[in-house]
Parts: C-alpha cells; sequence; structure tokens
C-alpha cells in the first residue's frame, strides 16, 4: 500500500510538472510566433530598395523609351494652371501666340518686345508685334530646358531680363510641352526650332537672330544650326550655350541622378548606350566642330546638374576647331554668386557681356 502510495503520491508530482509544462508550451510558442512574425516584412523592407536598384538598369535597357521620360520631363509642366494665352500676367510687352511647325504639330510662343517700345506695345495686336521685329532689335530664339513650360520664373526672368536690355525674345515651348502639341523627339525639336527661324526671318528684315539655349535646350541649339549650315548654307548670326554639356550620354554619365549608379556593373551597357537606343544625343562636341558663328558659351561655377566641366570641355573642342578663335568665348560666374543651373539670366552684368560679345550698342 505504501508503495502504492508512494507511486500515487509520485503520480501527482509527475502530473503537476506535466500541467505546469504543458500550459507554458502555447504560451512559449505563441511568444515565438509573435518573435518570428516580423522578420519576413522587414525582409521585405529591406529587399525592396535592393531589389528595386538592382532592376531599374535592366528595365531602362529592356525598355529605353522610359528614358525619354526622366531627359525630357515634359509632364512637369510645372508652374500649374498657367494662361499661356495671357503672359503679361507675367511678363510685359508679351504676346503669345502659336506657329505650326508640321502637320498635326502646333507649338505655343511668347514674343517679348524690347523694353524701349513697351509704352508703344500696350493694348497691340499680333500683327504689330509681327513688324516690330524688323525694328533693328536683335532677336533671341530662347530655348529652354527639361522639365516645366516658357513660364517657368527662371525662363520668365530671362524675358524680363533680355527684353529690357532691347532684345525681341521669342520663346517657345517644343512639341510635348506646355500648351504646345506632339511629342518630344530630338529631331522634332530641330523641326520646331528651325519653323521658328523661318517664320522669324520672314519678318525681322535685317535684324540679327541669335539662338540661345539652356541646359537640355543648349542640344537643341546646336542641333537646329548646324542643320541650318548644312542643309541650306545659311549661317547663323550667333549662338549662346547657357550651363551647356557636350553630349546627352556625357551629361547623363555627370548628373546627380545617375550618381548611385556610376560603380554599377554594365552601367555604360545598361544606362549610357540606352539613351541612343532611345534615339537622344544631342551631340553639341560634334555640332560645335562645323560651325562658324560666333559662339558664346556660359557656364556658374556652382551648378550642380550639369558640371562646369563639360561647359569647358565644349568650349575647348570648339576652339580647337574653330579657324577664327576670337569667334569662341567662356564666361564662367564664380560660385559666390549662387546662380547654379537656372539662374545665369539674374547677373545684372549679363545684358552688357552678351551685348559687347554680339557687337550690339
Amino acid at each position: 500500500m505504501r508503495r502504492r502510495g508512494g507511486d500515487g503520491d509520485s503520480g501527482p508530482r509527475s502530473d503537476s510538472g506535466d500541467i505546469g509544462r504543458a500550459e507554458g508550451r502555447p504560451g512559449a510558442a505563441r511568444h515565438g510566433r509573435a518573435q518570428h512574425s516580423w522578420f519576413p516584412g522587414l525582409r521585405m523592407l529591406l529587399l525592396a530598395p535592393l531589389l528595386t536598384y538592382i532592376s531599374v538598369p535592366f528595365l531602362v535597357r529592356l525598355f529605353p523609351s522610359v528614358l525619354t521620360k526622366f531627359v525630357y520631363l515634359n509632364f512637369l509642366a510645372f508652374p500649374f494652371f498657367v494662361d499661356f494665352r495671357q503672359p503679361e500676367l507675367l511678363v510685359s510687352n508679351t504676346i503669345s501666340l502659336h506657329l505650326t511647325t508640321e502637320p498635326g504639330v502646333t507649338v505655343g510662343v511668347w514674343h517679348t518686345v524690347p523694353g524701349s517700345r513697351g509704352a508703344e506695345a500696350q493694348g497691340k495686336d499680333q500683327r504689330w508685334y509681327e513688324e516690330a521685329l524688323a525694328d533693328a532689335h536683335p532677336v533671341i530664339i530662347y530655348l529652354h530646358g527639361n522639365g516645366g513650360t516658357r513660364a517657368a520664373s527662371h525662363r520668365v526672368q530671362f524675358l524680363k531680363t533680355m527684353g529690357a536690355a532691347d532684345f525681341h525674345i521669342l520663346a517657345l515651348d517644343y512639341r510635348g510641352y506646355g500648351d504646345s502639341s506632339g511629342h518630344p523627339t530630338e529631331s522634332g525639336f530641330t523641326t520646331d526650332v528651325l519653323a521658328l527661324y523661318d517664320w522669324a526671318k520672314a519678318r525681322s528684315g535685317n535684324s540679327s537672330i541669335v539662338f540661345w539655349g539652356h541646359s537640355l535646350g543648349t542640344g537643341i541649339a546646336t542641333n537646329a544650326v548646324r542643320k541650318l549650315q548644312e542643309e541650306r548654307g545659311v549661317q547663323a548670326d550667333a549662338v549662346v550655350l547657357e550651363s551647356p554639356y557636350t553630349n546627352i550620354r556625357e551629361a547623363a554619365a555627370n548628373i546627380p541622378l545617375t550618381k548611385i549608379y556610376r560603380q554599377f556593373p554594365g552601367f555604360e551597357y545598361l544606362i549610357l548606350d540606352s539613351l541612343a537606343r532611345a534615339g537622344m544625343f544631342f551631340r553639341s562636341d560634334e555640332n560645335v566642330k562645323v560651325l562658324g558663328c560666333p559662339l558664346l558659351i556660359l557656364h556658374a561655377e556652382d551648378d550642380g546638374v550639369v558640371p562646369p566641366k563639360l561647359g569647358r570641355k565644349l568650349y575647348e573642342t570648339a576652339r580647337e576647331a574653330y579657324k577664327d578663335k576670337s569667334k569662341v568665348k567662356f564666361v564662367t560666374f564664380p560660385e559666390k554668386l549662387g546662380l547654379g543651373h537656372d539662374y545665369i539670366s539674374f547677373h545684372p552684368e549679363l545684358p552688357a557681356l552678351v551685348k559687347d560679345f554680339l557687337n550690339v550698342k
């Protein structure tokens, strides 16, 4: 009996221990599951940026047309809610017009007349503005950079600055930008610019016409001027390149956006080579080799988008190719001025500098 009692005594102790352990197991299991349940989410959170980083170059190679979105940025139509038909709300002595550059493509243009004719321009219609182009004041065809429209603040400032300096300015939005129709392409931009040149030339008499490109627009300017010279035998009166690059491939290799990929295996093959596959070249370094017109290159030392070294390299390429070296000039703006990539037009001495180069009073 004692043995059975002993056995019985040992039973409950054993059962009690088993019960305690049995009750502890589900709690421990739940705690373990709770600990491990967030691991997959954390893993995905950490892996997602890495997978995105790795996949982008391959997607670009497979679908090179996606690069046109990043290069042109025409879908960023800032400033928003602008009435292009009323440019006088942003800059005085200015009207809006539309020009058909080829069947199915119409581009929007603003025409700012010289400040000295501002009072006379009040209330005048397009015909008066067109006739004013022949008043002997030089005409600037202004070709803006990527993103935004001709209504962007730094572009409006350009109209104000150079208009006050007694230049006519024709500022257009290329196809696919602003209120212009069509889709952006490199060859299409050239067509738009030359159509505007022809329109202005037919109305400007003996007034000189200057092609002024900024950023992406510098490549558009040199494309147009080269085509004008090679296909028509017409030399432009002058070209001004503000914050330029040598070619789109070299620009892409140096802009901040691609910095994280420069050490990526296959960067040139996957990304840079895809620019050509998307039909984008903008070879200003090749274009300037065949030009003969006066060429002024402007670059701010603190340009954080297109490095000044590309502007200098373009200048050196042009100077080496030009027979008359005096026709090529490179002007840099000190970093302390804070002009960066977009604000050279805010410099008060810009008009005098340009007039001196163009030999205009």
